[in-house]
């Protein structure tokens, strides 16, 4: 008896139906169906870590992905090489990073704490990422897995029980393809090889890892090079979401033909204006997610910086899974535990505006910053940076004016390179025209692929005279960089050098050019949860009055700024909200970087 019961047990505990009364088929239109679980909804702030080999070496270019170390060596990148040599010596191979990745200080219910204190709801674990290397005991990967070698743990296990003992929902990355795999390497081999790996590697091993740590979340990743079909996504997804049941949910990097499957997964971006669909920016708070021990301090988020960049997505409809990236001993470097508890003790005063809100029919209110400062010349690369702030990352312009010296006598030709947009006038005369053809309509409403081509020009200049200049470039979204350069029959092409530039035609001006940049910037958002109305101001108003752009509203409405007793005196001028700050003294504010007003009728 006791047999039959512990079979029957069995049963019901891989049973697909378990909490869902539907079947799902692997068939695209029956998965988008599918409701998204309140869970995710309602969570916001989830926490992503990237820990495995490449935390030895644990570096890469100030820009670049850490984690991405040995795509580096397998490409020939010199930088990521030559640090190697110089550190592991000239023989060493990334497969002996493995027995020094150790995971000493690894605890996996210290990291739990930790999430908890920040605040988040849920933690996506990078199980595979695309190096192969698995932190569980997989037996698709002999001798390539935490258990063999390295730490001689179950990462996995160890932290899904953490996790899931501090209340907390776990998520799991898996890495669809990988770089090194012997039966198809990506970015290697002929691409008809992966049906191979997919059948008789990735499939097996995905469901083994799922199967046996049960994440309430899937993150797939490197889908990008092959459909979903060859990935079989949705044999994947619908075996999933009938083995765990409503609160299971995925992402929506799962290849071409998989579009509105998934939450959405905007990566260190500006976050999404609006989407019918559940989003999380995915982003670290460097510029990598695996730890990079060549970046700089100005590389990380500041604590404004972290809960702003987290209240604008909350705002807009979406949430944050922010990344971590430990050291390959285990500890989380102290800056990156400082952000989050920073974040967690702002969250303890202000979470019933974030947690299970959604966005208000004006999300938030912006206004126009600039940067006014002298550029040696036009040469940059922001990548997914700022130029500097408070200029925003993306949707930002900038004008350069001054002069341009020539060194010869003779015709010259200007060209630029933009992402997104560069036009340029030399002595009143348009010599450059790549300009997005919304940019003029739009600020954020630039079409890719719609820029103008100037038919080159040549234009005649005279050696040592100065010539004025107008440069004007537009950034819309992601990547940005600009750079101008001229040639002439004796100059080759170059990017015009500092020494060619000049502010004014003073003499003795200095080399350089004005530059203005100019952007929005949000200084006001608005939730809304239980029929209580959020206005989260980023800044503090400098005459102590809030203005807030809201609905008519009666005089029973009562404001109170949270973790601050009493309310606090408003009355409706031309339409909008104004509240009196006036009597709040600085030892009552409860908490730093941002402030919540709650308007209700409570």
């Amino acid at each position: 008896m006791k047999q039959v019961l512990a079979f029957i047990l069995m049963l019901t505990l891989l049973s697909p139906t378990e909490a869902q009364d539907k079947i799902y088929k692997p068939d695209w239109s029956d998965l988008r169906e599918r409701p998204y679980p309140q869970w995710f909804r309602d969570a916001k702030l989830g926490i992503f870590i990237h820990w495995s080999l490449s935390s030895v070496p644990a570096w890469s270019g100030k820009e670049q992905y850490a984690e991405w170390f040995l795509r580096g060596l397998m490409t020939g990148d010199t930088a990521r090489i030559n640090f190697q040599k110089k550190v592991f010596g000239n023989d060493f191979t990334y497969e002996q990073y493995a027995p020094l990745f150790k995971g000493e200080m690894f605890d996996a219910a210290e990291w739990a704490e930790l999430f908890s204190k920040a605040g988040a709801k849920y933690v996506v674990f990078v199980s595979k990422h695309h190096d192969g290397f698995c932190l569980w005991p997989s037996k698709y990967s002999p001798g390539w897995n935490s258990m063999e070698t390295g730490p001689h743990r179950d990462i996995v296990g160890e932290l899904t029980e953490a996790i899931k003992q501090k209340g907390l929902k776990m998520g799991l990355y898996y890495s669809l393809p990988e770089w090194n795999n012997s039966i198809y390497r990506w970015g290697t081999d002929s691409p008809d090889k992966v049906t191979r790996y997919v059948d008789e590697h990735m499939i097996p091993q995905f469901k083994e890892l799922i199967s046996t740590y049960r994440p309430s979340l899937v993150f797939a990743d490197g889908e990008w090079d092959h459909p979903a079909s060859t990935w079989h996504s949705s044999e994947l997804i619908s075996w999933y979401y009938n083995l765990i049941s409503d609160e299971a949910i995925v992402n929506d990097r799962w290849g071409g033909g998989s579009d509105g499957i998934g939450f959405r997964t905007p990566e260190y971006s500006s976050g999404m204006a609006s989407s019918e669909r559940p989003w999380a920016e995915v982003r670290g708070l460097g510029r990598s997610f695996g730890l990079n021990r060549n970046e700089s301090i100005d590389a990380y988020m500041s604590p404004a910086d972290l809960v702003h960049f987290f209240v604008k997505a909350v705002a807009g409809g979406g949430g944050m899974i922010l990344n971590v990236g430990p050291y390959c001993d285990g500890q989380i470097p102290l800056l990156q535990q400082e952000r989050l508890l920073q974040l967690g003790d702002w969250l303890r005063v202000n979470g019933e505006a974030i947690y299970g809100s959604h966005s208000y029919t004006c999300p938030s209110e912006e206004k126009d910053v600039e940067l006014k400062r002298t550029d040696s010349m036009i040469n940059f690369d922001w990548v997914r940076n700022s130029p500097g702030k408070p200029i925003l990352e993306d949707d930002f312009r900038a004008t350069w004016t001054g002069f341009i010296q020539p060194l010869y006598t003779e015709e010259y030709i200007f060209d630029g390179k933009a992402d997104d947009g560069i036009r340029a006038w030399v002595d009143g005369q348009l010599v450059v025209d790549k300009w997005p053809v919304a940019a003029d309509e739009n600020l954020n409403g630039v079409v890719e692929g719609t820029a103008r081509n100037l038919e080159v020009k040549n234009i005649q200049m005279v050696a040592n005279k100065l010539y004025s200049l107008k440069v004007e470039y537009y950034e819309a979204k992601q990547n940005a960089s600009v750079s101008l350069a001229w040639a002439s029959k004796s100059q080759v092409w170059e990017i015009i050098p500092p020494g060619r530039y000049f502010v004014s035609t003073d003499a003795g001006a200095a080399h350089g050019l004005n530059t203005v940049y100019f952007s929005k910037a949000t200084r006001l958002c608005y939730t809304v949860n239980h029929d209580n109305l959020y206005a989260i101001s980023l800044e503090w108003p400098s005459d102590n009055k809030l203005i807030l752009s809201v609905d008519p509203l009666s005089t029973n409405y009562k404001v109170t700024l949270l973790g601050r007793e009493g309310e606090l005196p408003w009355k409706m001028e031309n339409g909008k909200m104004v509240v009196d700050l006036g009597r709040i003294k600085i030892s009552e504010l409860p908490c730093q970087y941002a402030w919540v007003f709650r308007v209700s009728t409570d």
